[in-house]
Parts: C-alpha cells; structure tokens; sequence
C-alpha cells in the first residue's frame, strides 16, 4: 500500500512560509532586515524608468545565501528557482544575477550593513547573550579575486626606474653634446620627467619629417639612399626616448599605488600580496590578499574592516576608529601580542581612555627563568635611582648620557634616556655583552613610557579579574575565523576593490551571525526538553522552539 501519487492532480499553491521549519533561518534573515529603518534604503529609490527590486528584498536573499555557504551571483538566482525560504524571501520575484551582483557591490549597501550590525547588536545585549565588558579583536588574511602571479614588487619598480633615470639622462646629453636637438628647459637637473621625455621624442621626431620631405623631393637613387641611412639613427633615438617616456609614467603609476604598501596585484590593485596559512606547496608562496579584522564578543562579530597590510600592529587605531562608529568602545581591549606596542598602547590610553589587554612582544619570553637569570638582560642590571645609574655585570657604571628623540615613519615619537658605559676596556664579558666595535662602549637606552606601560600590562595579564578575560580571547574570537572558513567555506573574496571586499565580508560574517544565533537558541532550547512546543519572542526575531 503507498501513499497517494499522482502528476495528473492540480495542487493549488499555498504560501511557502508554512513550508518551512519552525526553526528555519530564513525567519532571522527576515526578521533582520525588517528592523533596519527605511532610511537607509532611500539611496536605491527612483522614480524615472523601470521600477527596481525592493532592496529589502535583495537584502534578505543576499544574506539567506551567504547562510548557505552560496556566494556566487549565478547560483544565488539558482536557489531563486528551487529553494522554498529562497522563493519566499523573494516573494515570487526572480532577479537575475546581474542585478544580484550590481546591488551587492552597489555603494549604498554599506550603510545598511552598519544598520544590520548596530541592530543585531541592540538585540544580543537585550537578550543578553553579550556583555559590554570587552570586546576582542584579531586579524586573518583571505584571498583576493586575483592571479597570484600578477604581483608587482615596490623593489623591482625602485631598481628598474633608477636605471631608467640614469639611461634617459646618458640619452640627452649624448642629444645635447651632438647638437640633434636644441636644449629644452628642464624642472629638475636630476631626472627628466614624462613631458620632458615626450618633447625630446617629439623634437626627434620634428627632425625625421624633415628628413621625409628631403626624401620626397628628391628623385635622385643615391641621394635618397643616403638620406634614408641618416635618417635610421633619428628614428631610434625617437623609438628610444618614446619608450622612456612610457616607461617612466608606468612606473610613476605603480609608485602611486603602492602607497605604503611593497606590492600589489595588477588585478587588484588594492590586494597586497601576503604570507597565507594554507600554504599547500610548503613553499612560503605569496598570494594577494587582505587582512580581516573583527571585533567581537560572544562569539558575534560586532565590526570589521579590511586593511592591505599584512601586519596587525599598525591596523589597530585605524580599526578601532572604525569600531567607534558602530559602537561606543568597552572598558577593556582585547588582543593578542600581534596588536602590543607603544604607539597602540598610547593610542587605547590616552586618545580613548580605554585599558588595554594586549601582551606585549616579548612579554611570554620574559615569564621563562633562563630570561629572567641572563645577567646581560638590562631589566636585571642593578639600578641606583639618586645616581641614576646602572651597574652592568662587571660591576662598571654606566651613567646618564643624554636624551633621544626617534620618529618613526608613522610620526610616532620615541623617547629613550640614553645611558653611557665609562669604560669597557679589559671587560670579560664583553663579548657577550655588546657587539659594539673594539675601542667604544656599551651604550643602553631606556623608554621609560614604554616601561611602564609593560610593567602596566604584566600587572593587568597577571590579575585574577583581567588575566581571566584576556584568557577568553582565544575562545571568543578565533571561532569566528574558524566558522567563517570551515563552515561557511569563505576562504576567497568574489569581488575586487576594497570597498567592494569588504561589503562582502559584511554579508559573510552576518551570515556567520545568524547561523551561531538560531544554533544557539535551539541547542538551549534541546537542553530544556521537548515535551511541548515553545515560543520565543524576542525584539529581533520570532522563532519556534521544540
């Protein structure tokens, strides 16, 4: 006996969203986007030519995607035509992938993610899976939508443009000291620029016509074979000085875009090429790519940003500026030794009154005993404060010298008390003191900001309170990469600018978002037992519970 089967029998449609399971992730997406305010969609109104898709509702399916691990713009319409929450976000419409991916890169989605993060955070904090304690901050680095060999280097541009300089100036003095052309006026006596290399190309080309119209009017074979052997070393010198002049402005082209970075890629420019994890030919191969960071708490990305560089530390106060406009900053920063340094420290300090927890380079190696027993470590030499002088471990003094003052190539400035040995002839251990040179002395400087400022973070790493929040750093923010990666298979941008990446890095990590939300609220809900059906109402999302 079967159950009834036929294809013969009319079915009439219902609405899809009794369809759905109760617990289905499409009511958060839903839920989500209808509390953003209406404001932050007035970008995409017109009122002239054909009316365009509800931006709430490219919103909603964008996202509904990115939950399924779906980024591309032509499986995104696929799941339009066979995936019930996909037809009922969409109610019935089905754009194209065109229009998929020009509304996903459009500029105006950017306000409405912040809308999305700043909404989605409101509700965590009222329903209290969230404190407003700390919040933890780390970095990755993904791919860019780039060949991995379209690098440019900032070493090989700087080598080949000091030798183009050199060969366009050898070019016009020979021009100058033949008298082929006359001088032209120059703005630099050091190198030629682009126009100045295109009017000496243009002067020889001046002097090639004229050769030209010898030619024509002259009928004479052996003339006009001489005149033509005269005028083939015009023309290379033209060809020569036209392709400096090319040359040159690719190179002044590439300089400009590396800004400060060393590298780029000429398919993404704004990708940097970088050192990644999943480095499967062992090779240590660079790849373009962007860093990643988040900021969360709870397992919840709360704000993101994209940067070219590679490294942490200089990402911090530009992330944290950013954070700032999503929400108002907690009592504690967390973050680990990749983010610890003076400039950091002082920024979170003073600029924000905030306290830092970030160990600092070094701060792991000086908790081992062989570190804190190397008597050649200054921060174990003894140290007469009313002398202000320390006594390396030959018992030599060395005294107060001067101060120094460093700027670093960000305009950080660098303070240090600079302390002079009186003399290190004859020393024993000299050898394993200084690598200074034979006849000079061991010289110290010691930062006394930066001093203190360890000595601050050893004290709050070492704290019961603190020490057990910077411990939850790992556990809080690194299962957000890991979720990101693993899970909803990110690993690679689909788009290219920075801009556009990180738009798309907003609809990724509020995917990862949603998804930890609604497996959260169901894994409390299996823990209470399933005996009745609940309802739990919150002010974001509606779901049924078993």
């Amino acid at each position: 006996m079967y159950k009834e089967y036929t294809m013969n029998q009319l079915v009439l449609p219902l609405d899809l969203e009794v369809r759905l399971p109760e617990n289905d992730i499409a009511f958060a997406v839903h839920d989500l986007v209808e509390q953003i305010p209406d404001e932050a969609f007035e970008t995409f109104w017109r009122t002239t030519g054909c009316p365009a898709y509800h931006p709430r509702m490219m919103r909603k399916i964008v996202l509904c995607a990115c939950t399924q691990s779906v980024f591309s713009g032509r499986k995104i319409e696929g799941l339009l035509k066979d995936s019930l929450r996909m037809m009922w976000l969409a109610q019935g419409h089905e754009p194209s992938y065109r229009t998929i991916n020009r509304f996903r890169v459009h500029p105006a989605v950017a306000p409405i993610l912040k809308s999305a993060f700043v909404t989605f955070r409101c509700h965590l904090v009222e329903a209290g899976e969230i404190d407003q304690e700390a919040i933890f901050i780390d970095g990755t680095k993904l791919e860019a939508n780039a060949n991995r060999y379209t690098f440019v280097w900032r070493k090989a541009v700087e080598k080949y443009s000091a030798a183009l300089v050199e060969k366009s100036n050898r070019l016009y003095e020979e021009l100058m000291a033949e008298q082929v052309i006359p001088e032209i006026e120059r703005e630099s006596p050091e190198a030629l620029s682009v126009e100045e290399l295109e009017e000496v190309a243009a002067r020889l080309g001046e002097k090639v016509d004229a050769i030209d119209e010898e030619i024509a009017s002259t009928t004479d074979v052996e003339e006009r074979k001489r005149l033509r052997a005269r005028r083939k070393e015009p023309r290379r010198l033209r060809k020569q000085a036209s392709d400096f002049a090319a040359r040159k402005r690719r190179y002044e082209e590439h300089m400009a875009a590396f800004g400060t970075r060393n590298s780029y890629s000429k398919i993404d420019r704004d990708a940097t090429f970088m050192r990644m994890k999943d480095d499967h030919m062992k090779n240590g191969q660079l790849k373009p790519g962007y860093n990643v960071q988040i900021a969360t708490s709870g397992q919840y990305t709360l704000a993101y940003d994209v940067f070219p560089n590679p490294t942490d530390m200089r990402t911090l106060a530009p992330f944290l500026d950013e954070v700032e406009t999503f929400l108002e900053l907690p009592a504690y920063i967390v973050a680990d030794a990749g983010y610890g340094s003076q400039p950091n420290y002082t920024d979170i300090l003073e600029r924000r009154g905030r306290i830092p927890l970030i160990p600092y380079t070094m701060y792991r190696k000086e908790q081992k005993k062989k570190w804190r027993e190397n008597p050649f470590n200054i921060s174990n030499w003894a140290y007469d404060r009313e002398s202000d002088t320390f006594t390396c471990p030959d018992g030599r003094r060395l005294p107060f010298s001067h101060e120094s003052r460093k700027t670093d190539r960000d305009g950080f400035v660098r303070e240090s008390r600079m302390y002079l040995s009186e003399d290190c002839g004859g020393c024993p251990f000299r050898d394993l003191c200084t690598k200074a040179e034979e006849g000079s002395h061991r010289q110290v400087g010691v930062n006394v900001a930066w001093e203190e400022q360890k000595h601050m973070t050893r004290t709050l790493l070492s704290d019961e309170k603190t020490g057990a929040l910077y411990a939850r750093r790992k556990t809080d923010v690194e299962p957000v990469f890991g979720y990101l990666k693993a899970n909803l298979g990110f690993t690679r941008f689909s788009v290219r600018g920075k801009q556009r990446v990180r738009r798309e890095l907003g609809f990724a990590l509020m995917a990862v978002n949603l998804r930890k939300f609604i497996a959260t609220v169901v894994a409390r809900s299996t823990k209470k037992g399933s005996g009745h059906r609940k309802s739990v109402t919150g002010p974001l999302f509606l779901i049924e519970i078993l």
